[in-house]
């Protein structure tokens, strides 16, 4: 979790009984290659407790029906389910109103969403969308397409070498042409928490709107996008224990009503002729056909089993596990850390100096580690640090210090391989 001095000490927090939560995990039992799994790769997906596989399976088995259009029974009750899981995340992330939760694939398909339908309409020739050289592709390539199509700039923060964003870089590169800035809450690739309720009020103060890329962050914090006072804020299921193919993009009520569909088709309309489509009211003007109902499901089963849990101490906990994990791999020689910002969130990110990370991933896999290899969709980072990619190591609510322990010896058994 995050470090630093105003959070909840590891001490002082109640303990998190990590044990029982693992029960709620089936697949930590597996072993691979005869070793017991130890699964570090949660900023790619986490695991999926019960909670959210039964809640899938019974829609299945249940509920079964399209939403919104029937007069049935089934199809009532899978809209009312449906429908009821737009208030758990709207009260999960602190949103005003249910009109401002637009149910998508995921955070790759909320900013998208964003780039095609606010800005085709709201960014011109010569105008400026301001990023980070933190960012994963998904907040990258739709700014670079819609620059591509209206003749606008894409400026970008320069990232320092602890991997963190310096607010004066940010204030000092808006300019009256700004008309977006695109950050993320998280670093997928380092873990750097970014500032951003500052950048918002740096932003809000030259009247330029914010989007916020929350994926790395709504499984790790507590997120209030009012307090934040974000425009936009999107984030996925699969990284905070939920289904594959769902997310959210949150959006305040006033920017949403004055954008165009982004798709269309059923449900995103009141009426229909071939003169003339009336759009359907909020969120629904975005939800074009008939959407992953049951990913839905197990979205708001993912939100209240997080709920479930005491915030402080799975803070502390995955605290622990970060500093625990930072000090121990830098007492191996030859492991290098690539991002030491000072507030970080989740993830240690290394290399070693004569081993490539693929190779490091697969002798980690022999041992039963699970760790990611590669650029992890964020090459202008490892281009920064002058590395092809890293080796990730990134924890959740299920990691223990014992596995921990597991990875600092799959280490140490990359370099007995490799002499």
């Amino acid at each position: 979790m995050t470090i630093h001095t105003d959070h909840v000490s590891v001490q002082s927090a109640k303990a998190l009984d990590v044990a029982r939560i693992r029960r709620d995990f089936p697949i930590l039992t597996r072993k691979i290659h005869g070793m017991p799994l130890v699964y570090l790769d949660n900023a790619a997906t986490t695991q999926k407790p019960l909670a959210v596989v039964e809640a899938e399976k019974s829609f299945y088995l249940t509920l079964n029906s399209n939403i919104h259009r029937g007069v049935h029974t089934l199809s009532e009750e899978a809209t009312a389910a449906f429908e009821g899981v737009r208030e758990t995340v709207r009260n999960f992330i602190g949103a005003a109103t249910t009109r401002e939760i637009i149910f998508v694939k995921g955070t790759t398909e909320g900013i998208n969403l964003v780039a095609h339908s606010y800005g085709l309409k709201n960014i011109r020739n010569g105008d400026e969308v301001l990023i980070s050289g933190l960012e994963h592709h998904s907040n990258i390539v739709p700014w670079q397409l819609l620059c591509e199509r209206t003749g606008a700039v894409l400026k970008v923060v320069p990232l320092q070498d602890d991997g963190s964003i310096k607010l004066e870089d940010v204030t000092a590169l808006m300019t009256g042409r700004t008309k977006l800035l695109a950050v993320a809450h998280i670093s997928n690739a380092l873990g750097t928490v970014n500032a951003v309720k500052s950048m918002i009020r740096i932003a809000h103060e030259r009247g330029i709107p914010a989007l916020i890329d929350g994926a790395q962050a709504v499984a790790h914090q507590k997120v209030n996008v009012q307090e934040l006072d974000a425009d936009f804020y999107a984030f996925s299921g699969h990284k905070m224990y939920g289904p594959t193919g769902i997310g959210v993009l949150y959006g305040k009520e006033t920017l949403l009503e004055g954008m165009p569909p982004y798709q269309g088709g059923g449900d995103m309309i009141k009426s229909v002729t071939f003169e003339k489509t009336v759009y359907n009211d909020l969120p629904h003007k975005f939800e074009a056909g008939t959407p992953n109902i049951a990913g839905v499901i197990g979205l708001g089963a993912a939100i209240n089993y997080l709920q479930g849990i005491d915030a402080s101490a799975l803070e502390a906990h995955e605290t622990e596990l970060l500093e625990v994990a930072t000090a121990s791999l830098q007492q191996i020689d030859g492991v290098r850390i690539i991002g030491t910002a000072k507030e970080k969130a989740g993830v240690v990110s290394f290399i070693t100096k004569t081993i490539h990370p693929h190779d490091v991933g697969t002798i980690m896999d022999r041992e039963g580690i699970a760790v990611r290899t590669g650029h992890h969709c964020a090459q202008p980072v490892m281009d920064h640090f002058r590395i092809p990619a890293t080796v990730r190591a990134s924890f959740g609510m299920y990691n223990t210090k014992e596995e921990i322990g597991r990875l600092v010896d799959g280490v140490q058994k990359v370099f007995e391989v490799f002499g």
